[in-house]
């Protein structure tokens, strides 16, 4: 994290060369009580996995300096039930969390498909659902999934709990009616039934690490004969904020999914929105998209096709290993104590610096790279606690007293089979890119020991290459796992 104070010729440089707002220190309670007392503080910023606001921090520009609340040590926001009447996800529930979840697949089809398609797996690791909620930006995928699953979101103080429809818990871009104190502790949601049937799909720029060009999330509730008698349509990317298409909706209430009602639907919910043109997209472009996937969405509905995409069995990358959490205040000058390949470093002014910056400067583990410094590359590809990270998106104090291992610790006696699979298979060329490859490729065998071609893709969608056109890589990690068995 950079210093916060600035000369006037810092203005010259490009914004995201301007230093930042600075943390002034990371606290880490152990108990909501604790958390909430704390958050009354106006200076306080709530965090989880960081993976947004770590950066709006850093780019934002300058400001006051600031204090994290750490939430990670709260296990009651770790939960994650599935009851007939009532889907609960804590504050800390991840995105993989869901990915990984025996039953939210069943009762939420759209949310696991919507957290699926969000970043990274590294990403995944550390981002949660209510983190994506609390940014609140139109391009947040899992807000049309969870608006067309009719959410809640429960809201705690110092002084008592409310709750929200999201409908009406989102005021405009990137803005919300979350009230100072408050933090959003779960959020809530009935399952889909036996007669209820939901999709979430997502047009993007790329296959992975794609910000949403247009998300949509449809569920529909039929009765015997297949006449709809519920539809809850929501789209994101195309206006101000995620909005439901409640046209859209009337517009196949009462039939039974036909070509033309079907159409209908995809020709309101177009005349809708008036989307903007952006760096991804025109509005005209947007536009023209919308009645495609309108139609698409619902005729998979019919046809019984919501789940068609869903990978087997998508690969995380690792499973979060439980830790005692240490509690109490990280500033300059205390220090954190971590398990980097097997030996403890410890330092201080960690609260104010990125992981990957501490590893390098602190702990002398210089495999992992910088490449973009915001999540979008996998250089910086790390383990931490068991899962892979972009290590560029973590704040260095949230990493005391955790196990960590980077490209340098693969292997300890000679190279691994993977590190070696990738000189055989001439995987290597600048090199700049290979150690966070090397990270998440032992995760991904870890994890899936004979992956299949899909869950190379994915287990590597989180990293970039721009020598080698990545059929190498995948060699190696085929390589080694045929080696392995």
């Amino acid at each position: 994290m950079s210093a916060s104070s600035t000369s006037q010729s810092d203005w010259s440089l490009h914004h995201v060369q301007q230093p930042g707002r600075s943390i002034a220190r990371v606290l880490r309670p152990d108990s909501l009580d604790e958390a909430l007392t704390q958050l009354a503080d106006p200076s306080v910023r709530p965090i989880a996995g960081g993976t947004d606001l770590l950066l709006d921090l850093e780019r934002g520009g300058p400001g006051p300096d600031v204090e994290l609340l750490d939430l990670n040590g709260i296990e009651e926001l770790r939960r994650v039930t599935v009851a007939a009447e009532l889907v609960t996800l804590g504050a800390l529930t991840t995105h993989n969390d869901v990915v990984t979840h025996p039953l939210l697949r069943q009762v939420a089809l759209p949310l696991a498909q919507a957290c699926l398609e969000i970043g990274s797996p590294q990403l995944r690791n550390r981002a949660t659902v209510a983190g994506n909620v609390a940014t609140a930006s139109p391009a947040n995928d899992t807000i049309s999934a969870l608006l067309a699953l009719d959410a809640t979101v429960v809201l705690r103080s110092s002084t008592g709990t409310r709750r929200a429809t999201l409908d009406d818990f989102f005021t405009g871009f990137r803005s919300t009616d979350l009230q100072p104190g408050e933090l959003i502790t779960a959020i809530e949601f009935s399952p889909m039934g036996p007669n209820t049937a939901g999709m979430w799909v997502k047009l993007g720029n790329r296959a992975a690490q794609a910000i949403s060009v247009v998300h949509l999330a449809a569920i529909v509730t039929r009765d015997d004969r297949g006449e709809v008698l519920d539809a809850r349509l929501a789209i994101g990317s195309v206006a101000a904020r995620v909005v439901r298409l409640p046209e859209a909706e009337a517009a196949v209430v009462g039939d039974q999914l036909t070509d033309q009602s079907i159409t209908a639907a995809g020709e309101a919910a177009a005349a809708a929105v008036s989307p903007i043109d952006d760096v991804r997209a025109t509005g005209e472009y947007r536009t023209e998209t919308i009645p495609t996937l309108v139609r698409r969405t619902l005729t998979a509905l019919r046809d019984g096709n919501a789940a068609s995409q869903w990978p087997s069995d998508p690969p995380c990358l690792g499973r979060r290993e439980r830790r005692t959490p240490t509690v109490g205040a990280i500033d300059e000058a205390v220090e954190i104590g971590v398990v980097v390949n097997g030996a403890i470093h410890r330092s201080t002014r960690a609260q104010n610096r990125s992981l990957l910056a501490w590893l390098r400067d602190e702990a002398g583990m210089t495999g992992a790279k910088e490449g973009c410094g915001e999540g979008e590359c996998g250089a910086c590809t790390v383990t931490l606690d068991g899962q892979a990270v972009m290590s560029c998106l973590v704040n260095a104090a949230q990493a005391d007293g955790g196990t960590i291992v980077t490209a340098e610790g693969v292997a300890t006696d000679g190279p691994s089979r993977l590190q070696q699979a990738f000189v055989d298979e001439f995987a290597v060329q600048c090199g700049f890119c290979i150690p966070g490859f090397i990270v998440a490729g032992s995760a991904l065998l870890a994890e899936t020991p004979e992956p299949t071609d899909e869950q190379i893709h994915l287990g590597l969608s989180g990293n970039l290459c721009r020598c080698t056109g990545y059929y190498p890589i995948e060699q190696a990690i085929r390589v080694t796992a045929a080696g392995a068995s």
